[in-house]
């Protein structure tokens, strides 16, 4: 897909890719990968298929375990290792990120769930930072809450607006700073406030400014990687073309 063109995804734009997966070739400069993952589905490593009819889907506890093994899994096939065999590190701010000295490919990658979905992305050039939330969350007195959180700017533009309108563009501007914030590698404390993007859910999402940087080089997109859910990616280098895959289990 041509990100210049298109910078949001749906369902249908993501390709299947099914277990056990064969080694991937790592996406090359100005292209991202996304990829989709219903964990209620493909179940734990020792339980695969949980989801499906009659075995019961992985408990809260156990999801953040069974999204680190897809983690490792999917890095590992771009890296052509065996994902018990991937190096993760924490930067000072947590940002996670492959062990360089262990790995030469410059992969970076971020990870983002809600409930029993997750999306990660990969990219080679830039920073890439994801958020996943439920379309239909709402929060209270959004307008209050961007006041306190958001840019001056996005804050007045969710004013003007109420009810439904209201709660559809916060979730979606929430979504995209999330993103820019993981992609920047910061905390969230304090740092909401520090750029701006378009609050606007029916148009393209844009990084319109951010302190220090200007967020000209910046490309955001917003994705929906299945019904009822909202996601978004941001990517401190230019994108050009966006590939989606979703992950499944064997036919059959």
């Amino acid at each position: 897909m041509n990100a210049s063109s298109q910078s949001v995804l749906q369902p249908g734009d993501f390709a299947v890719r099914e277990l056990p997966l064969a080694p991937l070739e790592a996406p090359t400069a100005g292209t991202l990968h996304l990829w989709y993952l219903d964990l209620d589905r493909l179940g734990t490593p020792l339980q695969p298929g949980a989801g499906t009819a009659g075995v019961a889907s992985p408990g809260p506890r156990l999801r953040r375990t069974v999204r680190r093994f897809y983690l490792r899994l999917i890095l590992g096939a771009y890296l052509h290792r065996p994902g018990k065999d991937v190096r993760i590190l924490r930067q000072t701010r947590g940002k996670p990120v492959l062990d360089a000295q262990s790995h030469d490919v410059p992969l970076d990658f971020s990870l983002a769930a809600s409930a029993g979905a997750c999306l990660l992305g990969i990219c080679v050039a830039g920073r890439i930072g994801v958020d996943l939330e439920s379309a239909g969350r709402e929060a209270g007195d959004p307008v209050r809450l961007a006041r306190r959180y958001f840019s001056a700017r996005e804050a007045d533009a969710l004013a003007k607006l109420e009810g439904p309108r209201l709660q559809r563009a916060f979730m979606h501007t929430w979504a995209c700073k999330e993103a820019v914030v993981k992609a920047a590698g910061h905390g969230i404390a304090n740092q909401l406030c520090r750029f701006t993007v378009a609050t606007d859910p029916d148009r393209p999402p844009r990084l319109l400014h951010m302190e220090g940087d200007g967020g000209a080089g910046w490309w955001l997109g917003r994705v929906h990687p299945a019904r009822g859910l909202l996601g978004a990616v941001a990517v401190s280098a230019a994108v050009t073309c966006v590939k989606g895959f979703r992950l499944r289990l064997p036919a059959g």
